[in-house]
C-alpha cells in the first residue's frame, strides 16, 4: 500500500515516513543537478535569495529530455544523487525536506537529515517515461542557461517512490541487503 505524501513536505510528515515506505507524491516539486545546486549554494553562502523557496521543499535530480507536443515533459529519469552530495546538506539546513534520485548518498547527506528531519526518496532509473506521465505541468523558473539542468517548477500527480533513506538515518540501501542475505541463511 502507498502512502500519498503532499509537497511542499513539511518536516512533521517528513519525520512520519520510514525507509522501505512506498510512496506517491502529489504537489509541487522542483528539479535540479549539480550545476544548479553549485550556484544555490552559492547564494546561500553570500547570503542572496534562492530563486526557489527550499522551505518544506522536495528536490528531484532529474534533467528532463524536452517536452513532444502536447506533452508537460519529456523523459524524466533521476539522476544518480551523490553528485549532489557536496550541496545538499547546506539545502537540508535551509529547509529542503525531500529529495527524490537514485544511488546512495554520503554521511553528510545523511547526518544532516536526521539533524533536520528531511527525507531521500528514490525513483526508478529507466522509467523515465513512465515517470513523465505523472508530471501535469513543468515550467522553467531559474537557470535557463544549463538547458536540461534548469530548475524547474513541477506539478505531480501520483509520483512513485519509495523512502530510501528516512529522518532517523535508517537506509533502505543497507536494511534491505541485511534482510537479503539473512534469508539466504
Amino acid at each position: 500500500m502507498s502512502i500519498s505524501v503532499k509537497a511542499p513536505l513539511s518536516r512533521e510528515e517528513a519525520k512520519k515516513l520510514k525507509a522501505g515506505d512506498s510512496c506517491l507524491i502529489s504537489g509541487v516539486i522542483y528539479t535540479a543537478r549539480d550545476a544548479a545546486h553549485k550556484r544555490l549554494c552559492e547564494l546561500v553562502e553570500q547570503g542572496k535569495p534562492l530563486p526557489l523557496d527550499v522551505k518544506d521543499g522536495i528536490i528531484y535530480f532529474v534533467g528532463p529530455t524536452p517536452a513532444k507536443p502536447g506533452q508537460a515533459i519529456g523523459s524524466a529519469g533521476p539522476t544518480t544523487s551523490y553528485r549532489m552530495d557536496a550541496y545538499s546538506p547546506t539545502l537540508i539546513a535551509e529547509g529542503l525536506t525531500g529529495m527524490i534520485g537514485k544511488g546512495k548518498r554520503g554521511p553528510e547527506v545523511v547526518d544532516a537529515m536526521k539533524k533536520h528531519g528531511a527525507v531521500y526518496f528514490g525513483a526508478i532509473g529507466g522509467c523515465g517515461a513512465l515517470l513523465s506521465k505523472c508530471i501535469k505541468k513543468a515550467e522553467v523558473i531559474a537557470y535557463d542557461d544549463l538547458g536540461a539542468e534548469a530548475i524547474r517548477r513541477l506539478e505531480v500527480e501520483d509520483f512513485p517512490v519509495i523512502v530510501i533513506i528516512d529522518s532517523e538515518g535508517n537506509n533502505l540501501y543497507e536494511t534491505g541487503r541485511k534482510a537479503y542475505l539473512n534469508s539466504e541463511k
